[in-house]
């Protein structure tokens, strides 16, 4: 089974109490966009690029809002990875803005901020975080989804 750690850029990209989500078509869950942050490349530089790619529009990367560890396993092997968070907003859009992914196996819906758990956003930490984000609340924290097994 593969093992990997993985750097990951994640955006919270919200309009009138819309997120910005992403689903693995053929998948029940959900997850922020962004991307893997190649070697070398600045997180910030790497969500834009990432955003670029998936969405075939620009965006503004902002503050930092936090960290997130987690681990997870599914049928391509296990994973640990280390999520960075921004506020990031999309030129030219708003939250009723549809849109084609550029990535035929993935699809962006607009959820309600209020409904996160009912759409099954991974990690589940965020159903929780990110409306403390939205609303102003503090930024740069760390959260481990992973327990301590030693």
């Amino acid at each position: 089974m593969t093992r990997s750690i993985e750097l990951i850029a994640r955006a919270v990209i919200a309009v009138d109490d819309r997120l910005l989500v992403v689903r693995k078509k053929g998948e029940s869950y959900t997850f922020l966009p962004g991307g893997h942050v190649d070697f070398g490349e600045p997180a910030e530089s790497a969500l834009t690029r990432e955003l670029q790619e998936e969405l075939g529009t620009d965006a503004w990367v902002g503050r930092f809002l936090g960290a997130i560890e987690n681990c997870f396993t599914n049928a391509n092997g296990q994973f640990h990875e280390l999520n960075l968070v921004f506020a990031a907003s999309l030129r030219d859009r708003t939250g009723t803005t549809a849109f084609t992914s550029r990535e035929p196996h993935l699809e962006f819906l607009w959820q309600p901020t209020a409904q996160l758990a009912d759409q099954n956003l991974q990690p589940s930490v965020l159903w929780s975080l990110v409306p403390h984000w939205l609303q102003g609340g503090s930024t740069g924290g760390w959260v481990s989804t992973m327990k301590y097994l030693g």
